[in-house]
């Protein structure tokens, strides 16, 4: 069951990032610019994203078995598809099918460790789809150089496309099926019951702005950066990458590792997350400060936030009942492929503002592009960290109001304190 499905998902994850090592090839080959390699690449993200919640709610109905066994046959023809194109417009709908074909890959995953396994191990278990999934990019970089240098970009897609069909075969006839049941009828199973949540509009934007911006800078602009503002060779290019997807998959087993440890002590991993987001934050404020070294260190730390949705999904499974987590996770999906899709081809967009300089674009242009995106992080952030702000006023004020008066006693320490705890427990109980 776990097995087919994270196959599956490794393609995906392959597909998404396989552009950041061809994008080289495709410029010399068919002459295409930074807007268009932006758009081709992002393209796959707007796909994503537009059908994540119609998937979702054919998972909940139909199952992750004959759902992403079908878009899996879709995948493998737009990669046959884009391996035969001349030009952008069959390499845009051969990408588009590629994005529709792996759109339910990561979700059809979850909803099968929802239906098999405790959700105690959700969060744990989630590490582990997404570090195996995430091999995917570590293949689509000194692996696919080497098959790259022997059969071509062409080729390779043509490679993909056979495997990406005998996956979608394998889980057709291995996975058994499982029904979802049913909700109580007091409680139908509507978007609407997922989009009136509170909770999820609190971690919805920083999941998005933070874990999209990463996916969009790992699959495609890592490679630029390095080439144009540090100036790599071909060669240590390739291994920077290789070492950013390693990076990329070991972080989502300890992720997953670390939130199941606070979960078997009674903590949620909101706070988890909001570290991840802090630390992606301030790599990429080195990155447009660009300090005199190598900027490889803030790239790893990247690399790490992109497979934070070990946590977020996690998170998300906590706030739905089983029968709605499959459209919680796509509407989710949504928010965090479509802000991929706007960094991404938003970025190209950016990039071709300034002229070349010796066939490289400027670090201001870099530094503009990420500049604006760090800025709409810590908009969401702050949102997301408001209720801790009313919780830690809630703990102090209190207290220093008694230490004003210059009378201690146990008892008036003690007492406040109860209270705040309480008016903590109903403020959660709101969000």
């Amino acid at each position: 069951m776990f097995l087919p499905f994270a196959a599956g998902y490794y393609l995906s994850y392959l597909f998404r990032t396989i552009n950041t090592l061809i994008a080289g090839r495709l410029t010399s080959d068919l002459g295409l610019g930074a807007a268009d390699i932006g758009l081709l690449t992002s393209i796959y993200f707007l796909i994503v994203m537009a059908v994540q919640i119609p998937i979702g709610m054919c998972l909940d109905r139909f199952g992750p078995r004959r759902v992403q066994s079908t878009l899996l046959g879709v995948a493998a023809a737009g990669a046959a598809l884009f391996g035969l194109s001349t030009g952008i417009l069959s390499l845009l709908v051969g990408r588009a099918m590629i994005g529709l074909g792996t759109a339910a890959a990561l979700m059809s995953g979850l909803k099968i460790i929802v239906l098999w396994f405790p959700r105690e191990r959700m969060a744990l278990l989630n590490g582990f789809m997404i570090m195996l999934g995430s091999l995917g990019a570590v293949t689509a970089t000194a692996p696919a150089e080497v098959l790259l240098d022997g059969i071509g970009w062409r080729g390779l897609f043509e490679a993909l496309a056979a495997v990406t069909a005998l996956a979608g075969i394998l889980i057709y006839l291995v996975v058994p099926e499982r029904s979802t049941g049913a909700l109580p009828s007091t409680k139908p199973a509507t978007l609407k019951t997922i989009c009136s949540d509170a909770r999820f509009w609190r971690i919805a934007p920083l999941s998005a702005t933070c874990i999209g911006s990463a996916w969009a800078l790992q699959s495609l602009w890592a490679a630029p950066w390095l080439d144009d503002v540090e100036r790599l060779d071909r060669t240590s290019l390739v291994d920077e990458l290789f070492a950013m997807a390693l990076t990329l998959s070991l972080s989502a087993l300890l992720l997953g590792l670390l939130a199941n440890w606070m979960r078997r002590r009674g903590k949620t991993t909101e706070a988890l997350f909001a570290v991840v987001a802090v630390m992606l934050i301030g790599a990429e404020l080195v990155l447009i400060l660009h300090p005199p070294w190598l900027s490889l260190l803030p790239w790893y730390a990247v690399s790490v936030a992109a497979s934070a949705t070990a946590l977020t999904y996690a998170i998300i499974g906590d706030y739905f009942p089983t029968e709605l987590v499959a459209r919680a996770n796509g509407a989710l999906n949504v928010l965090q492929f479509g802000w991929a899709f706007i960094v991404q081809y938003g970025t190209g967009l950016i990039l071709e503002q300034w002229p070349l300089q010796a066939g490289h674009y400027p670090l201001i242009a870099y530094q503009i592009a990420f500049g604006v995106n760090v800025l709409l992080q810590l908009a969401t952030l702050v949102c997301f960290a408001v209720p801790w702000f009313g919780g830690l006023k809630g703990r102090v004020g209190p207290l220093v109001a008694r230490q004003g008066t210059g009378r201690w006693s146990s008892d008036e320490v003690i007492v406040p304190a109860a209270e705040v705890v309480i008016l903590e427990t109903d403020e959660d109980k709101a969000w």
